[in-house]
């Protein structure tokens, strides 16, 4: 079976709404770029919103503007298919600033990040629906220096390195926790 002809590149939606919410950091263009009902969640941390009064709220408050000037985005994949875009890239930045949108009530730390995401956008008549946006918040505050490693399960940007190296070693907290806790076997705080 043939897949519908469609009048839209699904490819140069998702980026056109890209490039007006981090290039152009235009609300107007940001939501030109949106259908009549859109919703957006950022889900490690729920924020978004739902419909077009919510999330162009959420975008005019925190999100757009709030990104700092050294912000990149580096495409790793990117699958069109079913209606929707999924692309995964790392999003690097220092948190030089308040950041709501992926870091509610955290204070700016001034330490680099480099933090994989995977998007899906859902997209209808040219136009964005949905977007459901994920990254590994434990990774993000080990990054920021909220969150200790020392003594759980969770890396910070290792993960991107990973992710554009596929040569770096593997397994490496499977052995870190495994040397370092050689009594009861347990993670957490000790007794």
């Amino acid at each position: 079976m043939r897949p519908m002809p469609t009048e839209f590149d699904p490819s140069a939606v998702f980026d056109a709404h890209l490039a007006a919410e981090f290039v152009a950091q235009d609300i107007d263009a940001t939501m030109a770029t949106m259908a009549d009902t859109p919703y957006l969640t950022h889900v490690p941390v729920l924020t978004g919103g739902y419909g077009r009064d919510q999330v162009r709220d959420f975008y005019s408050r925190y999100f757009i503007g709030h990104w700092p000037p050294d912000t990149a985005i580096t495409p790793i994949s990117r699958t069109i298919g079913q209606g929707r875009v999924v692309d995964e890239f790392i999003l690097r930045f220092t948190h030089d600033r308040e950041m709501p949108a992926i870091l509610p009530g955290v204070k700016p730390t001034g330490r680099p990040v480099e933090l994989p995401h995977v998007v899906i956008m859902g997209i209808v008549d040219g136009k964005v629906r949905y977007e459901h946006i994920y990254w590994d918040q434990a990774s993000l505050l080990v990054q920021v220096g909220l969150l200790d490693p020392a003594r759980l399960p969770v890396s910070g940007a290792e993960q991107a390195a990973r992710l554009c190296d596929p040569t770096l070693p593997s397994n490496t907290l499977i052995h870190s926790i495994s040397e370092k806790d050689q009594g009861d076997g347990r993670l957490g705080p000790s007794r």
